[in-house]
Formats: structure tokens, C-alpha cells, sequence
């Protein structure tokens, strides 16, 4: 298998319009690590990475970025805001983190939260306890030559997968990268550091 090692570039012809769902969580360092990404693919000046905010805009998207904050709180804005039938019908890729991935799950541990069901996984809120219970490790991920320097903050974990879901980083707590079609979900926070290779590999799976 061909190891996906860093910065890929693009033909300047080859677009992508990203929306980065902005009702709760690190919008703008989402959407900064997406344009950092794609200046790097040298798809830049091809592409558009902006807020959503509204049901309307999702048709004209080719991928979504959820961003991490309190799940429970996401959910319940998708519902107020109308858009959870436009995200879970969604045909374009999710770029999903933390609170992200929780709501890509078809399982989770608390009932308040309306999963999308978008990703075979069952996936379980706050894993290792309050925020003081943060910390920063180098995962291993499928794929990437060195390790990822991941921020895990109130972060999930997958503990049950279907087989139409790739595990590409795991802990000792269960699985925190995970894949499936076009979807990537994340339990850390890669908006918040300057390594931008899951963006590209993201971005890449588009394309």
C-alpha cells in the first residue's frame, strides 16, 4: 500500500467547496487549516472554504467540516437550524472532530444526541473524563509516514465499528481515526496544530 506522506499537489483546475458548519466550536481554525491545505495541494485559487450556516447552502458544497464543542448542544442547533435531514442526506464528504464525530455515529451514549448515521460506529462522549482530563499524544496513522501530534480535548472514542468503516488511528481507549467513503472522523482536534496532512488526505478523497 502507497503511504500518503505529506503535501500532494493538485492541477489548479480541480476545485472544492468546503463549508464549515458554524453553529458551535473552532470555525475559523477550520476553516484556516482548509486553506492552508489547499494552498499546499496548490487548489487555493480553485476553491472556497467559508462558514454554513443555513440548510440552503448545503447543496452547493462538495464536503462539510463539523468542529468539536459540546455534542449535545450541535445536535440540538441541527435540529433548530433545519439542516439535519440536508447533513444526513448529505452525498459529499464530512470532515468530522470531536463533538464532530459523535454525531457521525450510528450509536452513542447519551440519548439527547441525534446522530446523523452517517459513519457504522458506535462512539462514546467525554472517554476520559472532564476537560483537566486533556492531553496530547503522537498517534499513528494508516497512511501518514510519522506520527500525528493529536490534541485530545473532552475528546469520544469509537468502540465498535461495521465493516464498511476504515480504523486508521487507535489508543488503548479505543478508536480515534476512522474512515469511511468520503467521510473521515477524528476524536482530537488537527485544526488546532500546523500539521495539515489529514486535511489533505481529506481534501484528496474529494478529488
Amino acid at each position: 500500500m502507497s503511504t500518503f506522506s505529506g503535501t500532494m499537489r493538485c492541477s489548479s483546475t480541480v476545485g472544492v467547496n468546503i463549508g464549515v458548519l458554524a453553529l458551535q466550536g473552532n470555525v475559523s481554525e477550520h476553516i484556516h487549516a482548509f486553506r492552508q491545505a489547499l494552498t499546499g495541494m496548490g487548489l487555493a485559487e480553485s476553491s472556497r472554504v467559508d462558514t454554513l450556516r443555513h440548510p440552503d447552502e448545503i447543496g452547493a458544497l462538495d464536503a462539510i467540516a463539523i468542529p468539536g464543542g459540546e455534542s449535545t448542544t450541535i445536535s440540538r442547533l441541527i435540529i433548530k437550524n433545519r439542516m439535519y435531514d440536508p447533513l444526513a442526506s448529505f452525498s459529499g464528504g464530512i470532515f468530522a472532530t470531536c463533538a464532530g464525530m459523535v454525531l457521525m455515529a450510528t450509536g452513542v451514549d447519551d440519548p439527547r444526541v441525534a446522530t446523523l448515521g452517517l459513519m457504522e460506529m458506535d462512539v462514546t462522549r467525554n472517554a476520559f473524563g472532564r476537560q483537566k482530563e486533556s492531553f496530547e499524544a503522537d498517534i499513528q496513522i494508516k497512511g501518514l509516514d510519522k506520527p500525528f501530534h493529536a490534541l485530545f480535548i473532552r475528546a469520544p472514542v469509537a468502540t465498535r465499528t461495521g465493516p464498511a468503516v476504515s480504523v486508521t488511528g487507535r489508543i488503548d481507549a479505543g478508536f480515534v481515526a476512522l474512515e469511511q467513503g468520503k467521510h473521515m472522523a477524528l476524536a482530537f482536534h488537527p485544526e488546532l496544530g500546523n500539521d495539515y496532512r489529514l486535511h489533505e488526505r481529506f481534501i484528496k478523497n474529494l478529488i
